[in-house]
């Protein structure tokens, strides 16, 4: 849970984004503000075209704002190059996708490794790490399964022990339940919020579904490039 009174984990002050120039320029963000604590579980809402997938891309360190100001832990990452903020993606955050975005010719095991693969890790190490990741999702018996060989729920849920796997502060999920069905989605759902409460990861989660949304302790609506109002506690459901 958040902790009363202490700093937002992060931070946007007047974010703005464009896109384009001249008579094609868009602006997809014009002035967010929005504060971010950590261990909260936040759903982002909003019409097609509101500026919530152009903020999680910002939030994500997948683009940069054309003005205002980005914090995480205090620190400006708007200035940040690249190659740094990739740095901050593979230590600090984690994402998990609505199509899966798993290798398909690839076992449960070795897609989970592949972040830690990345970041150069020995074999070992990624092996008792991504299996503990498996196990915490309850897929440790399916990981030397091929995606072909899970069921949608079971897919989403390696993708999440992938997302989880480097023990990250934030997980970022977009539209996490947009493929499963309803006993499917809730079964994530119900992940997802375990581990926000035992491990303290927060999450912050774009949803277009209110039931999904009922499952988070804040939850932010966009709209025309702007957070229209933010609900917490009872409120949010």
């Amino acid at each position: 849970m958040p902790e009363a009174g202490s700093e937002p984990l992060i931070r946007l002050i007047g974010v703005t984004k464009r896109f384009g120039s001249g008579d094609a320029a868009f602006q997809a963000l014009k002035g967010v503000d929005l504060d971010i604590m950590a261990g909260d579980f936040m759903a982002v809402m909003g019409p097609s075209g509101s500026g919530k997938s152009t903020t999680m891309n910002i939030l994500g360190c997948l683009d940069v704002p054309t003005t205002g100001s980005f914090l995480f832990r205090g620190h400006h990452i708007e200035s940040l190059g690249r190659d740094q903020r990739a740095l901050l993606r593979r230590r600090y955050l984690g994402f998990v996708f609505q199509g899966f975005n798993l290798l398909a010719r690839t076992s449960a095991l070795e897609n989970v490794e592949l972040p830690l693969l990345y970041r150069g890790d020995d074999k070992r190490a990624r092996r008792a790490a991504a299996l503990a990741a498996l196990d915490q999702v309850g897929l440790v018996d399916w990981a030397s399964h091929t995606p072909s060989e899970l069921s949608g729920g079971q897919q989403q849920r390696v993708a999440i022990a992938r997302a989880i796997v480097t023990h990250p502060d934030v997980l970022l999920a977009d539209e996490p339940t947009g493929n499963l069905d309803s006993e499917r989605s809730l079964e994530i759902m119900e992940l997802l919020t375990r581990l926000n409460r035992d491990r303290g990861i927060t999450v912050l989660m774009v949803t277009h579904e209110a039931e999904m949304a009922a499952f988070a302790r804040t939850v932010v609506h966009f709209r025309d490039g702007l957070v229209e109002r933010v609900t917490t506690g009872a409120l949010a459901a």
